[in-house]
């Protein structure tokens, strides 16, 4: 039986609108009891906020089927015995949250404080230079940098504004010191995704909008991968995208429900 492990936006909706199909693709799954699992570098909001989300556009969704990279980035930071201290977050009421349930200690960018063991970063759209130089002063000072998610760019209801990975280029140059990357292509936010599903890779379809995220991770994973052309791919872009980014999925489709046909 496969499993799958499904992008969010330009996958199943693009901003606050619904993409056509992909409703139907859920109810396909949950009618051949196929596992699943929402799966999203946006550490901005809450599992239950997610589900809020897509319940919003029309697709059923309870907050325990998704993973988040904010959820991932505590779960490693437990993992790699890095919870023992002070944690500076950069970020928003998704990734806070996480970290808090898993125990951690955060300090804010308002006060001074010594023995701070990781800096954790996601996307913030209150960022500072104040955010920015006390990350680069407990980084270069031996703090550990985490990086919840690369993307440069999010795609918005048609537009793209500045993402996680906008504000980790400006950190990373100030503090000389490249993050460890969990959301996507990272393989640590794929292990955790995979088994959650409890499958082995090779049976579970990474699906998404995104080669260089999506298709990449699921690749290097060694899922299937199924690159739908209803985000940043579409049918006129998609093969300079797949010739830049030197990852060629194994299924290209218009939609979801096209993917549901190849499948069977």
């Amino acid at each position: 039986m496969p499993g799958f492990l499904l992008d969010l936006d330009g996958t199943l909706y693009n901003g606050d609108r619904p993409i056509p199909y992909a409703a139907e693709f859920i109810g396909w799954l949950r009618e051949r009891g196929y596992p699943f699992l929402y799966l999203t570098n946006n550490s901005s909001r809450t599992p239950e906020q997610v589900a809020l989300h897509l319940t919003a556009t029309g697709i059923e969704a309870s907050a325990h089927e998704v993973l988040t990279s904010a959820q991932a980035a505590a779960m490693y930071l437990k993992d790699a015995g890095l919870d023992s201290g002070p944690v500076m977050c950069i970020g928003e009421t998704g990734l806070q949250q996480a970290l808090q349930e898993m125990g951690l200690e955060l300090v804010g960018e308002e006060a001074e404080q010594r023995g701070v063991t990781v800096v954790v970063q996601g996307i913030d759209r209150t960022f500072s230079y104040e955010k920015m130089f006390k990350a680069v002063r407990y980084i270069r000072a031996g703090a550990k940098y985490v990086l919840t998610n690369p993307d440069h760019l999010l795609p918005w209801n048609g537009e793209l504004s500045p993402g996680a990975g906008s504000i980790s280029a400006s950190i990373e140059r100030a503090s000389e010191t490249a993050p460890v990357i969990i959301g996507k292509p990272s393989p640590i936010i794929m292990r955790y995704a995979t088994a959650r599903l409890g499958l082995a890779p090779e049976e579970i379809w990474a699906v998404g909008d995104n080669i260089n995220t999506d298709i990449r991770g699921g690749a290097e994973a060694k899922c299937r991968t199924a690159l739908v052309l209803t985000g940043l791919a579409n049918e006129s872009n998609v093969e300079e995208q797949i010739a830049r980014a030197g990852v060629r999925p194994e299924l290209v489709c218009l939609h979801l429900m096209e993917l549901a046909g190849q499948i069977g």
